[in-house]
């Protein structure tokens, strides 16, 4: 197994990845493990050694394809391995809490993508059970890894916007505006409430909800509501057969923040031309920001400091050596993109190894996201506010 307890840059440790689920996030994953090394100067270098699906000639493919040097169909299998450090889940939702709470107690790392569980009740015990075994272990909020949002962090904790007021986001996609378009089975999962627990809440909104706490602070109250536009749908795996939907189409929530701020959020997948639009607005006494993934290089930034005359909103490209991670990448003023964020995760995540630090969202963190989705979903449901406990 694996020891992260100490740092020795004369020899490079080999972190030996197990890879549950071979769909889109497993090919963002595999993307950037394969360039972790290439781009960042670390001591550790993660080796594809084994990744895992239930069938045997489509993970055979996706293994030969991006240079995973074993399979397995049975991800128990792979989490009792000895030559694996670090088991990386990348499976519907509803198999989150299984895995961990069978991969926790063998001592090996653990990186979950997000949201992390079903429910709060799931997704404290898996927290627990990994803080028990004192092992590193990340969830997969990647978009705090943009440059730019990495960026309006450093600002805010400089102090730069003052008194925070306000937090609003939004994360609008429209493919699921036709009725046609089925639920469950292998690429349709997240619209079947029994693999996803939630629709846009825990989908989209969490990437959300996990900016908001890292930027501004613990959220400790919400007012939501929901709506399921389709109600109906048929089944992917057998299209004769329909079943009620049961997760939201959409959600908007508004909140309070424990310092004071106010947050508004909303998410839909039926805005007509937004494929992925995800943004937040973060207005205080000295200045705001603003960002959006649709132009994922650029943060906006007001100033109220100054000659008056000259105020004005203005575009911070990020794209120069001195912003957070640039320097590892291209010559300033050419761009980076999604793919990017994931690697800044994983090298964000050796680094803490390194250093025995905290560097990127674990399992705690994703909890408190969750705290907040299911606050949300339960004050949706019973039409009025809603405490979050912790």
């Amino acid at each position: 197994m694996l020891d992260c307890s100490a740092r020795d840059d004369s020899v490079k440790k080999r972190i030996n990845i197990g890879l549950i689920g071979y769909g889109f996030m497993g090919r963002a994953h595999s993307n950037a493990y394969r360039q972790v090394n290439k781009f960042f100067d670390l001591n550790h270098e993660t080796v594809l050694k084994a990744v895992c699906g239930r069938n045997k000639d489509h993970v055979k493919a996706f293994a030969d394809n991006w240079g995973w040097e074993t399979i397995e169909t049975d991800w128990r299998d792979l989490s009792e391995r000895e030559d694996i450090d670090l088991i990386d889940i990348c499976t519907p939702n509803n198999t989150h809490y299984e895995i961990v709470m069978e991969t926790a107690p063998t001592g090996k790392m653990i990186a979950c993508e997000k949201p992390l569980a079903m429910d709060v009740r799931e997704a404290l015990a898996m927290t627990e059970a990994v803080e028990k075994e004192g092992r590193p272990n990340m969830v997969w909020f990647n978009y705090r890894r943009n440059p730019a949002v990495t960026l309006a962090k450093e600002m805010t904790e400089e102090g730069r916007l003052g008194r925070i007021y306000h937090f609003r986001a939004k994360y609008l996609q429209d493919w699921t505006i036709n009725p046609d378009v089925a639920q469950g089975g292998k690429t349709l999962w997240r619209l079947d409430a029994t693999e996803a627990g939630s629709g846009v809440t825990g989908d989209l909104l969490a990437h959300c909800i996990d900016l908001a706490l890292w930027l501004v602070g613990r959220i400790s109250s919400v007012s939501a509501m929901t709506e399921t536009f389709v109600k109906e749908r048929k089944l992917q795996d057998d299209p004769g057969k329909v079943k009620p939907v049961r997760i939201d189409d959409a959600c908007a929530f508004i909140g309070r923040f424990e310092n004071g701020a106010l947050a508004t959020f909303e998410s839909t997948r039926y805005a007509r031309g937004r494929k992925s639009q995800n943004t937040f607005e973060i207005n205080g006494h000295n200045g705001s920001l603003y960002w959006d993934m649709e132009e994922g290089h650029k943060l906006s930034y007001f100033d109220n400091g100054g000659d008056s005359h000259l105020r004005g909103w203005r575009d911070i490209n990020t794209w120069d050596s001195e912003h957070p991670y640039m320097k590892h990448w291209w010559v300033p003023g050419t761009m980076i993109g999604y793919e990017h964020y994931f690697t800044h995760c994983i090298a964000d995540f050796i680094e803490g190894i390194e250093r025995g630090e905290k560097t990127v969202p674990d399992f705690r963190d994703g909890l408190a996201t969750q705290e907040v989705c299911d606050s949300v979903l339960s004050s949706a449901e019973a039409q009025r506010w809603a405490t979050i406990k912790v």
